[in-house]
């Protein structure tokens, strides 16, 4: 996660964890919340495209740093804000993890139209304290992850924990190896394609762990209702975790909004 240049250990503190077991809740308070935009927008919009590959479209294409980034985010609505909680998970988990490193692929640059979410599992994280030596100490972390900011029918802790369960059957192998033939076409910035083998050849390699973890996104004035009756997974089988946030849709549109904003920033260094 270091591309994004988040001060993780700070980043963390926004969130205060409500219960553990049998599932984990936290929640960012409301006043911590206004603050997202100003920390988000730019790791965000890294999220899509990182700092060099954008000077390098600018320069190649002579177009604006607001348009290579506009073709890059995706438009208000359901892809926005299923990004947004895929993105907010990744960076908790890496805040989790902190001060250790936590290798992400960043899915969301390898979409191949930006109005849709991207394929294969939502979001992958390898954690490879002694690389590039193998240890029995490597992780990968695969979580599926569902987002509720408004009123409606959808029940995304129930979801979340279903669909994980492709992740363990097939889904995160496979998502593993369409992450590896585009580390091999066009190449990932994050995790090469070694590190990848560590995984996908477990065999070849000391044994490493996979955690698999459901995740729902909710806004804060739902979560009530929206845990009525939760039956969390088996622990050993796979972690529930859901991240409670004040007003979700406005704050992850203003993240977006400043994200487009940052373009400002970017034509400033070019």
């Amino acid at each position: 996660m270091q591309e994004l240049e988040v001060d993780l250990e700070a980043f963390g503190e926004l969130f205060a964890t409500i219960q553990s077991s049998p599932f984990t809740l936290v929640e960012i308070d409301a006043e911590q919340a206004t603050a997202l935009a100003g920390r988000l927008g730019v790791p965000v919009r890294r999220c899509y495209i990182g700092d060099r590959a954008l000077h390098e479209r600018m320069a190649r294409t002579e177009s604006s740093a607001q348009t290579i980034i506009g073709a890059k985010l995706p438009d208000r609505g359901s892809t926005m804000a299923g990004d947004f909680g895929e993105i907010l998970t990744a960076l908790f988990q890496a805040a989790r993890e902190h001060p250790g490193e936590v290798l992400d692929p960043m899915k969301w640059r390898l979409k191949q139209d930006r109005t849709k979410p991207a394929p294969g599992s939502d979001v992958v994280q390898l954690i490879l304290p002694h690389w590039p030596s193998p240890s029995d100490e490597d992780r990968v972390i695969c979580s599926e992850v569902k987002t509720k900011s408004t009123q409606g029918n959808s029940r995304p802790v129930a979801s979340a924990i279903e669909d994980s369960k492709k992740d363990s059957s097939r889904r995160f192998v496979k998502t593993l190896n369409w992450l590896k033939e585009r580390a091999l076409d066009t190449g990932l910035s994050t995790v090469s394609v070694e590190q990848l083998d560590r995984f996908i050849h477990a065999v070849d390699y000391p044994a490493a762990q996979r955690e698999f973890r459901a995740v729902a996104v909710i806004s804060a004035a739902l979560v009530e209702a929206e845990l009525e009756g939760v039956e969390a997974p088996p622990a050993d089988e796979r972690a529930l975790i859901v991240i409670s946030v004040p007003d979700l849709k406005a704050n992850y549109e203003s993240v977006y909004e400043a994200a487009l904003v940052s373009a400002d920033e970017s034509e400033a260094v070019v």
